[in-house]
């Protein structure tokens, strides 16, 4: 069974190969069949409109490389993991996002990140030369400090200004995040992605590349406080940029709800059986000799006079005005006595939601004094610098979801995504995260660090606990109201919201990996074969290592699973896991079951061939997709 995550590379050819299987051989493509299928219009030249930047290849190497890395479960720093279908995931987000390529592959229906803005004082990770092998960037990626904590001086690089890659690292650090994240979402997905200043204009033109320019929706303005900063040099910064993209042209159009503030104009002056409603002339602003099939005389039914109007003609021809006026859609002033009437427009027949704009004001999104306001509520302390008000991140989720769907953040940073999700969940809206963050330290001398929290993740975990609890009080109060004042129905007695979420850590595979030796070092090559002797690793567990194969069997992290006779279930039997035992009574009562695939350790078969041949021909037989480890 392959360890290695899905490349991108994997994705991109199976893709081409479903549209053009004739340029094909052998599995690979030959090109000169693929430029004559394309035709005499496609410009294989140099010469074309492209942004570059030093280290862009070595970007696509890092994309295109596959990891061997497993995410474990931490049910002792999880809230309810058995049923909670909410993911946080402690871990570096590129590597991450390569473990999810096969389990999340088109599920994400929206994608929120808040990355490093470049200002010239942020830690991330980029490959300091272009040079560095893989194994180098994997060394230093898992660099620790003895607490087992990454370390900044190891896993980070501080990319200042005088850097002259300064652009340039951060363009390597973005885009192949982006681009496996363009993966994960869903054909009518989109991302939302807040910059500042600093790399706005860099991060549109790398998410043209990697999402197509026709897919860009807005730039949005987001005014993130109300008063200046005096001690500005230059211009005192009140927004930041919220870049939002389509995953594809499958996204037809946004809508954000109605508010009171949109509905403030709808009323029912005249108890119209329909609801509320606001009116618009009947006038139109076209003249008669412009519109002479719509210049015609009119009866007031109230009053019995006719009128036409003096200059303009109106909106409509005559059939659809007697139309109207039998369906009751016109309104004639207070008194009924008005000359020219209005047509009603009700409010119960508009488009659900309305047209989102591209401005975002600090009365209706909040501000960072808000998110911070937020945090310090939940903690009790200022923990983390310029957190999103959760209000800003609700304005997304309700344009960029619906109920059910799952939302990912791979910059989690204090987790205030997580921390929105779950307050809509308590209207039983039922929307999921998957949040990312690191095990990034804070620093020694931050009130966070001062107040016992070790790292970022810690933060983020701490305050998605506290925001479950508090939202959990205050449903359990709602209920109790409820009940109170409806003591015999059992109505809404009970709320369903989701409010838990389920810890994993990124780790390294269950399984020993197979590596070229390229020496006639005896002890080495000895080393090498064991693999096929047992390629379970030392510190393997049981659990680890189905959660593991879930991933790598493209199951995602909430599958059904079930432990029975010592056999893992997944999913009402679309995968069979033997870790423990195996025996023929058992291989026939997991064929009798009708799984689609069953994956076993080949260990436990214990050299007993017979047992094993037999136990492929009987699931090629059943028609059961079998594995060995």
């Amino acid at each position: 069974m392959d360890g290695t995550s899905l490349t991108p590379q994997e994705i991109k050819l199976q893709e081409l190969k479903n549209i053009f299987p004739e340029v094909f051989a052998e599995g690979k493509v030959d090109w000169e069949k693929l430029k004559a299928t394309l035709g005499e219009d496609i410009n294989f030249s140099n010469e074309r409109y492209v942004l570059n930047w030093a280290g862009k290849s070595d970007a696509f190497k890092v994309l295109q490389t596959p990891s061997t890395k497993t995410l474990i479960p931490v049910k002792e720093e999880s809230v309810n993991f058995e049923e909670t279908e909410n993911i946080f995931i402690e871990g570096e987000n590129l590597e991450v996002l390569k473990v999810l390529q096969k389990s999340y592959f088109g599920k994400v229906k929206m994608i929120y990140i808040d990355p490093p803005y470049n200002t010239g004082n942020d830690h991330f990770i980029y490959p300091d030369k272009f040079s560095e092998t893989k194994a180098e960037y994997e060394k230093r990626v898992g660099d620790k400090d003895e607490d087992g904590y990454m370390t900044k001086d190891g896993m980070f690089k501080k990319n200042s200004k005088e850097n002259g890659q300064y652009h340039s690292n951060w363009l390597n650090m973005m885009y192949p995040r982006l681009f496996l994240a363009k993966n994960l979402l869903k054909e009518d997905g989109v991302i939302f992605i807040s910059i500042d200043d600093n790399e706005a204009h860099n991060l549109i033109m790398i998410m043209n590349e990697i999402f197509g320019e026709e897919n860009f929706i807005a730039n949005i303005t987001w005014e993130k406080r109300y008063g200046r900063s005096n001690d500005a040099k230059l211009m005192s910064s009140v927004t930041e940029h919220l870049i939002l993209f389509r995953k594809s042209d499958s996204v037809k159009d946004l809508r954000e709800p109605r508010s009171e503030k949109n509905n403030k104009d709808y009323s029912n002056p005249d108890n119209d059986p329909r609801g509320p409603w606001t009116s618009v002339s009947f006038v139109s602003q076209r003249t008669k000799s412009e519109r002479a099939n719509l210049a015609y005389s009119i009866i007031n039914p109230f009053t019995g006079k006719e009128y036409e109007h003096p200059t303009n003609s109106w909106k409509y021809n005559k059939s659809k005005y007697d139309e109207m006026l039998s369906d009751n859609r016109f309104y004639w002033g207070k008194n009924n006595d008005q000359d020219f009437p209005r047509i009603k427009r009700f409010l119960i027949e508009l488009p659900e939601g309305i047209v989102p704009v591209n401005l975002w004001k600090h009365s209706e999104t909040g501000t960072t004094d808000q998110g911070t306001k937020e945090v310090v509520e939940l903690i009790g302390k200022n923990i983390f610098p310029y957190p999103k008000p959760i209000s800003f991140l609700q304005r997304m989720i309700k344009m960029g979801s619906q109920e059910g769907d799952i939302i990912l953040d791979f910059f989690s940073g204090s987790g205030t995504l997580a921390h929105a999700v779950l307050d809509m969940n308590k209207e039983n809206e039922a929307r999921k995260f998957i949040c990312v963050q690191l095990d990034e330290k804070n620093e020694d001398k931050s009130e966070a660090k001062k107040s016992g929290y070790n790292t970022i993740a810690d933060v983020a975990k701490q305050r998605i606990r506290l925001a479950s609890k508090k939202i959990a009080k205050q449903l359990l109060e709602k209920e109790k109201k409820i009940q109170s004042e409806i003591p015999f129905s059992n109505e809404n007695r009970s709320f369903k919201a989701d409010l838990g979420f389920k810890v994993l850590k990124l780790s390294e595979s269950n399984f020993k990996q197979w590596s070229q030796v390229n020496t006639r070092d005896a002890k080495a090559l000895e080393e090498q074969m064991q693999l096929f002797v047992d390629p379970v690793s030392e510190k393997a567990t049981v659990e680890n290592m189905v959660y593991e194969l879930l991933l790598k069997s493209g199951k995602d992290l909430n599958s059904k699973l079930v432990l029975q006779d010592e056999v893992y279930k997944v999913n009402n039997n679309e995968l069979v896991l033997l870790l423990k035992t195996v025996n023929q009574e058992l291989i026939t009562q997991v064929i009798d079951a009708k799984p689609q695939k069953v994956i076993a350790l080949d260990k436990l078969f214990k050299n007993n061939d017979q047992l094993k041949t037999n136990t492929v021909l009987q699931m090629k037989d059943a028609g059961v997709e079998f594995k060995t480890i």
